[in-house]
């Protein structure tokens, strides 16, 4: 997986994908598994912006029961398990509880019914061969039950808990770069850090885009038979490009926020209803209930998520202090145990996702639904252009390969119905994981210690070796940093293999070192001394690289 800029301008594509999250990311695997000749660019780092905005739950849809929207529980249940098997060594189950407070529309008794319509609705979700990955029954809880499995659930009219079983994805990042190694092992072309500018066209059809590189600021021009638009908050920009005189933007956005915190649930994550204040006629009004959800990942927990309105440029958006500060008392407010104080958040997650309309009754932002696919043969009498919004994480390859299947008709080509549960993303050749996470353990347990072993297994899986490979060019890469349990080898191999062009892309979404926080400074500075060392940075680009990635880290006032 190489940036090799000049792929990019040596021929013509059947496709150009504008946009490396994870929408984007999935529809490139897709393509490339058709045999398309495909290209993807991203503005800035891949998955940088909306998909790194992550709960980290891959749901099979419960809470559609409510709308009896079971299309699209059939969709998340079969997509939690293809992702099982897709990549074994990121997606693992994850049991989650809600308690339950009086006998009404959120008693146990209606939760009862709930869970086994779930179970019913997903009757073949352990269609898997490895027992690891098994979801079993839910179940309704007493309350003695749900306060000893919570010890801090709010205890006022407790009634119970309803428990059922989902996945967690033990890193969201790497998922996306499994998609990427995959495509990029089949042919695709993909570059990060190369924004699109504008179309190319051929009287009313899109020929190809005008790119650039934002490293070197060099014009690229990128001929393609069709792109797709799977720019996430970006996506209006390219809607100008073809509707110049539209006044409203065709998506609207809501920005989106988690908390990474001390370890507050251990073992279940857990639904806590609670007070939310929403932004009204310029104040904030506490008008309405939500459920936040706490998840424990690593040694930490996620909480999440809180939704408002945005209208700005999306360029422009960051988390501000005084919205952790409310997140903070709402959490509070929710699930007593928490006990959250400001120092307890390790770091927040921000991005933005497509909204219907504030609720004008309550203020509660009403997300879109379901994902958009834009044929703009049809839309804007322009050929040669497809655009795609989507909606959720969990469904994201089934929209890339329903957007790859509209691509292939409009290409005049064949689309293969494939097998997907079959295939298998890097690194996720692994039959079962509880048998090679012992395996792995003990062929390595006299080279490495556990903590190092442990994050080979869950963020390289079968592909582990290419890491300690590099460990014979020098043996000191493979002394974890201090206080982790990262190796200087995988920084290596992130330059090498995986694009990493900024110090923020190693320490954020390339390995685990900034993920649940900022590193200390001398883990900082090691990193980005090795990374000056591979890309030939000057001591000044090594400082403003540092000062890059604190900044990734501080809200705004």
């Amino acid at each position: 997986m190489k940036r090799d800029l000049a792929q990019l301008t040596e021929r013509e594509f059947d496709l150009v994908i504008i946009g490396g999250g994870i929408y984007g990311a999935a529809a490139t695997w897709e393509a490339a598994l058709q045999g398309l000749r495909v290209a993807l660019i991203e503005r800035e780092d891949f998955g940088s912006k909306t998909s790194s905005n992550s709960l980290k739950i891959i749901h099979g849809g419960l809470r559609y029961i409510q709308h009896l929207d079971y299309k699209r529980m059939r969709e998340s249940i079969r997509e939690r398990r293809v992702l099982m098997k897709l990549a074994p060594h990121l997606v693992h189950p994850l049991p989650c509880i809600m308690p339950t407070y009086g006998h009404l529309g959120k008693g146990p008794e209606v939760m009862r019914v709930a869970l086994l319509l779930n179970d019913l609705v997903g009757w073949d979700r352990n269609r898997i061969d490895d027992p690891q990955k098994i979801l079993p029954n839910g179940k309704v809880l007493s309350r003695e039950e749900c306060e000893r499995l919570l010890p801090g659930v709010r205890r006022e009219n407790l009634t119970g808990g309803a428990l059922w079983y989902d996945c967690q994805v033990y890193n969201s990042e790497r998922l996306l770069l499994a998609y990427l190694h995959s495509a990029s092992a089949m042919g695709a072309v993909l570059a990060n850090y190369v924004s699109a500018e504008g179309l190319i066209f051929r009287g009313n059809r899109v020929v190809g885009v005008q790119a650039r590189d934002r490293l070197a600021d060099v014009p690229l021009q990128i001929r393609a038979r069709l792109a797709i638009n799977a720019a996430g908050p970006w996506v209006n920009r390219v809607f100008q490009w073809l509707r110049p005189h539209q006044q409203r933007p065709p998506v609207q956005w809501s920005w989106a926020m988690n908390l990474v915190t001390k370890k507050i649930v251990s073992g279940f994550a857990v639904g806590a209803t609670g007070r939310h204040k929403v932004w009204q006629d310029g104040r904030l009004v506490d008008k309405s209930r939500k459920v936040f959800f706490i998840a424990p990942w690593r040694d930490y927990s996620l909480v999440g998520t809180i939704h408002e309105p945005y209208y700005g440029d999306p360029s422009d958006f960051r988390i501000r202090e005084r919205e952790i500060a409310r997140f903070i008392e709402e959490i509070n407010g929710a699930y007593p145990g928490a006990e959250l104080k400001r120092e307890d958040v390790k770091f927040f997650y921000g991005g933005l996702l497509p909204m219907d309309r504030p609720d004008p009754k309550s203020g509660e932002v009403v997300l879109t639904k379901h994902y958009k696919l834009i044929d703009h043969s049809q839309a804007d009498s322009v050929d040669g252009m497809i655009s795609v919004v989507g909606v959720k994480y969990t469904t994201a390859r089934d929209v890339g390969r329903k957007t790859v299947r509209l691509a292939a008709r409009k290409l005049d080509r064949p689309f293969h119905e494939i097998d997907v549960e079959s295939q298998r993303l890097f690194g996720g050749e692994i039959p079962r994981f509880q048998e090679f996470w012992q395996q792995i353990h003990d062929d390595l347990r006299n080279q490495l210690p556990d903590a190092a072993i442990d994050q080979l297994a869950y963020n390289y899986g079968s592909e582990y070796g290419r890491i300690l490979a590099l460990g014979k060019e020098n043996p000191e890469w493979l002394r974890p940093f201090p206080g982790t349990g990262v190796l200087p080898a995988e920084v290596v191999h992130a330059v090498r293999e995986e694009m990493a062009q900024r110090l923020i892309d190693v320490v954020w979404r390339r390995t685990e070192l900034g993920s649940a926080g900022l590193p200390s400074d001398d883990v900082l500075n090691q990193v980005a001394e090795l990374m000056a060392r591979e890309l030939d940075w000057s001591p000044e680009k090594v400082a403003e690289e540092i000062e890059h990635t604190k900044a990734h880290y501080r809200p705004a006032d």
